[in-house]
């Protein structure tokens, strides 16, 4: 079969003093990845079997007819570019390190994010997904339920869960330490810190990230692409949340905790459910349902779906809402009296808190420096109230600009050299 296939092997023979037979046979040939499940299975077909058989990875190949096979199974098209399945267990499973330097490695990352989120870093929380491990058991839980390997999908379900666990009762821990050694003041306003702001409103954008970070990542193991990069962005859609989370329990801010704790409940979702039907998409099944039981499929499948759909709505009224937020912002800022401003953003908090005080609304406008709109926050809570039939807690933050050109000097919300900002809160509540 090697021959009629053009692949360059080794044959190693031991040979019986006894009767002078071939007593064991050990072959050895190079492929490329893409093409070791192809050969299994042509293997297979021609009823070769054996004691075991063994795929290790070579650093380099030179053989007369290797480079054949590369233009083969690498630049064409023949048999995709996917691995083997058990190529891909064993991938997957060298992913996940060893469980303490697992968990340590989730709770530094963690406080690094909590640095950087506090700092409004954004180069610190993205450092702290660098370092964080998560990619290991995200994948691990998707190629176990793929492969309906029980003891598998439970010990990445868990690795998560835990390492997850860990990561927010740190960062709380971490915050109340730099309260009571005054680093950071208990009574700052976390709705004004960007980096915060941005993982305590669920949305569809948030949601995309933890779908595709899923996806690249089964898409990165199914074809033995470097995983590493992969990683930073399923960290992307866990660490900073978690770290989220903890910075609202340290600061007592519920709206913060609850909102950041939904977001990474949905990304936690999104990125196994998406990693699962890709590599499911890539062919990959298992023949052997020993260790999967139906009870288990009923269990797993049953849960995955009340997560889905749990978190599904619940963003799906948060984006509504934040929808009719900003359509009562636009209506709001067209009116004649507001024609010289220029909206900026909008950021609204998360809704569901229950027990809560209304959700807040946070609006960035630019305006002329020589101008003043005191009644401007009242204006839009009103409007945002009657729009979406709510009580809520608008905060407006003016932006000043000032712009020179050679020749003349126009005072105005134009970008442009010579800027100069400072910036104005006014509040308003229902």
């Amino acid at each position: 079969m090697l021959d009629d296939e053009e692949i360059d092997y080794l044959r190693f023979e031991r040979v019986d003093t006894g009767t002078g037979s071939t007593d064991e046979l050990l072959v050895e040939f190079p492929l490329p990845d893409q093409a070791v499940e192809y050969v299994r299975d042509r293997l297979d077909e021609t009823g070769v079997t054996g004691r075991y058989l063994v795929t290790v990875r070579a650093e380099s190949a030179q053989t007369e007819r290797f480079a054949a096979l590369e233009d083969r199974f690498i630049t064409g098209t023949e048999e995709g570019d996917s691995i083997s399945p058990e190529e891909l267990r064993t991938t997957a499973l060298s992913l996940h390190p060893d469980p303490m330097a697992y968990y340590a490695m989730t709770v530094i990352s963690a406080l690094v994010a909590v640095s950087g989120l506090l700092l409004d870093s954004a180069a610190l929380v993205v450092g702290a997904m660098v370092i964080a491990p998560q990619v290991g058991s995200a994948l691990t839980a998707s190629v176990g339920a793929v492969m309906h390997d029980w003891s598998m999908l439970k010990r990445g379900v868990r690795a998560q869960f835990v390492s997850l666990s860990l990561a927010i009762v740190g960062s709380a821990v971490f915050g109340v330490v730099l309260q009571s050694i005054g680093s950071v003041s208990p009574v700052v306003h976390l709705e004004t810190i960007a980096e915060v702001g941005e993982r305590t409103s669920p949305g569809v954008l948030t949601l995309a990230v933890g779908i595709v970070a899923g996806s690249a990542g089964a898409v990165g193991l199914a074809t033995a692409l470097p995983v590493s990069l992969v990683g930073v962005m399923i960290a992307a859609a866990l660490i900073p949340a978690a770290a989220t989370v903890g910075i609202g329990l340290a600061w007592n801010a519920p709206s913060i905790a609850i909102g950041a704790l939904v977001l990474l409940i949905a990304n936690l979702v999104a990125v196994n459910a998406s990693g699962y039907l890709t590599l499911r998409a890539f062919g990959y099944q298992s023949e052997d349902d020993t260790d999967f039981s139906a009870i288990r499929k009923a269990v797993v499948a049953i849960g995955l779906v009340a997560l889905v759909v749990l978190t599904g709505a619940t963003f799906t009224l948060q984006a509504s809402f934040e929808n009719e937020v900003n359509e009562a912002v636009n209506e709001a800022l067209d009116e004649e009296e507001y024609e010289d401003l220029e909206l900026v953003r909008t950021r609204t908090d998360f809704l569901f808190v229950p027990g809560s005080e209304p959700p807040g609304i946070t609006v960035v406008v630019g305006r002329p420096a020589d101008q003043s709109h005191p009644m401007l926050a009242e204006t839009l809570g009103e409007t945002i109230s009657e729009t979406t039939e709510r009580d809520v807690a608008v905060r407006v933050e003016f932006v000043e600009r000032q712009q020179y050109e050679t020749g003349r000097v126009n005072v105005g919300t134009a970008r442009g050299q010579g800027m100069e900002l400072s910036r104005i809160t006014n509040h308003w509540r229902n």
